[in-house]
């Protein structure tokens, strides 16, 4: 029995992020956060949050721009789940724009700019469409352009048993469904309406013509699936799904930046590793100054500091991307001896950039569920992934065995190996003059996660299990408990992080999901 009994009388337990944060720089395994009160299930945790000013993603999560991590089908299903993937620039700028293409096409309400031909082309273009963007649903109009008289459509069925001379030669005129027997839509019609007629006439597209009878839009039948498959999306008012891509910072990266725009990326990732410099304020006041880039969201970056944030919110950016040397394959604070524990860096640039509306992405240093949580926690809206998903089916690269066990390569845009593929990593590391190449990074292996669209779900779902023992129903109330001192943290002593992992077993199997 209780010594004292006080009624109604609460200890103040555990510290601040203030509190915490103000000494020594911390990690992410340096801290934990302390329970809250739960009246409400896991499943009622709304994971809405800023990736920028003006892009709001239902899942908080991106996919890095890292050669190894990012290319269109990490996009896309990046995208598919809520997030959204940053395509990275160490590659010429048309394969980039090519792959920020494929994303935008790949699920659409209205697609206004389909692949047209003509009744001129031969069966042998349609091959190659397909081969090309994965698809062979072509509507026919007579100049073989969008805004031409539709004239009839061609698919797949249409020519699957020519045999490869008669592709060669035979003219869709021959092949396709003529103009009299396809379901077409009216130009007034909804999103809505267009979808019921696809769905009862069983068809595959559904051309949307004006009153001349041209073509200004399709409606595929296989995005209808998509939308019910995946109801987080990321997509932009067209309904395509949202995309961005990394840039350098230099004069002849603003060409590629202009050929980004036109693919259609939403967002643009000005990519170094030190992020205060005059190349970055430069490209940020020449994107702000083309009307052509007006609606493109700039994320600026990498910083850690608030004296770094603010040089570059003053110019324009519309969020910052956190973090220096805390990648698990980046060596810069161990090999140049300038960086910041990610903990402390997350915190310090959120409370800053806060004040002028401008959202944080942490990058780097996720290793767990946790550190998702943490970073949120912190004042991050969102986090940036690299390891986490290298390791995926839809990341770039091949499988291989070592030892028994299925591994892919995962490389740092600092290593070599890296800088020799391409000028893009030499310029995010500020070494592409240099005679002598210093690494900042290393190239290693990642064990095989499966597909995104089972790894992320189990992101999903921890993530909101651990706003839920936070008791934060949402990503804003626990961020504003956080900067209110409602939510508390505690350090955590070497043996404390020892008693927080699993321990004292023989052995055991660790499964995710």
């Amino acid at each position: 029995m209780a010594d004292y009994h006080i009624s109604g009388y609460t200890p103040d337990d555990g510290t601040t992020a203030a509190q915490l944060l103000s000494g020594d720089g911390l990690t992410y395994n340096d801290f934990v956060i302390l329970p809250g009160y739960i009246d409400f299930t896991s499943d009622e945790v709304d994971l809405s949050s800023a990736l920028t000013k003006k892009v709001t993603l239902k899942t908080p999560i991106a996919s890095t721009p890292m050669d190894t991590v990012t290319e269109a089908n990490m996009a896309i299903a990046m995208a598919l789940q809520g997030g959204i993937g940053i395509i990275h620039h160490n590659c010429t700028a048309e394969f980039q724009a090519s792959e920020v293409r494929k994303v935008k096409k790949f699920e659409q309400g209205f697609i206004v700019d389909p692949l047209v031909l003509s009744p001129r082309n031969t069966v042998v273009d349609v091959i190659a469409a397909k081969a090309k963007h994965g698809f062979s649903g072509i509507p026919i109009t007579d100049t073989g352009n969008i805004g031409g008289r539709l004239v009839g459509i061609v698919t797949s069925r249409d020519v699957d048993f020519l045999t490869s001379e008669e592709q060669k030669t035979t003219p869709l005129t021959d092949v396709m469904t003529p103009r009299d027997q396809l379901v077409v839509a009216q130009a007034n019609v909804t999103l809505k309406e267009a979808n019921l007629i696809l769905q009862r006439s069983k068809k595959g597209k559904l051309p949307i013509v004006n009153e001349n009878d041209e073509l200004i839009s399709i409606i595929s039948r296989t995005d209808l699936k998509k939308n019910r498959e995946f109801p987080l999306a990321s997509k932009d008012s067209k309904k395509q799904l949202l995309c961005g891509a990394a840039v350098g910072t230099r004069f002849e990266d603003r060409e590629r930046v202009q050929l980004l725009a036109k693919a259609g990326i939403d967002v643009v990732v000005l990519d170094s590793s030190q992020g205060n410099s005059s190349y970055q304020v430069d490209m940020i006041k020449y994107i702000r100054s083309c009307d052509e880039l007006r609606g493109v969201e700039i994320v600026a970056g990498n910083v850690v500091t608030s004296a770094q944030a603010k040089n570059l919110i003053d110019v324009g950016a519309d969020a910052l991307r956190v973090g220096m040397g805390c990648g698990s394959i980046c060596t810069t604070q161990e090999v140049l001896a300038v960086g910041r524990p990610q903990a402390t860096a997350v915190y310090r640039v959120a409370e800053y950039a806060r004040r002028f509306g401008v959202p944080v992405i942490a990058d780097g240093g996720i290793s767990s569920v946790g550190g998702i949580i943490k970073a949120l926690a912190l004042g991050a809206s969102t986090v940036m992934m690299g390891s986490m998903l290298a390791g995926t089916t839809e990341a770039p690269g091949q499988y291989f065995f070592q030892d028994g066990i299925r591994l892919k390569k995962y490389r740092g845009m600092g290593s070599l190996d890296a800088m020799e593929a391409n000028k893009g990593s030499q310029q995010r590391y500020f070494s592409e003059t240099d005679k002598v190449k210093v690494a900042q990074g290393v190239s290693g292996s990642i064990v095989d996660k499966g597909s995104i669209h089972k790894f992320v779900p189990y992101l999903i779902s921890g993530i909101q299990h651990g706003c839920q023992d936070c008791g934060a129903k949402s990503l804003r109330s626990l961020r504003s408990g956080m900067y209110a001192g409602e939510l508390k943290f505690e350090k955590r002593s070497p043996s404390a992080q020892v008693e927080g992992g699993v321990h004292g077993l023989y052995n055991y199997e660790k499964k995710l999901y």
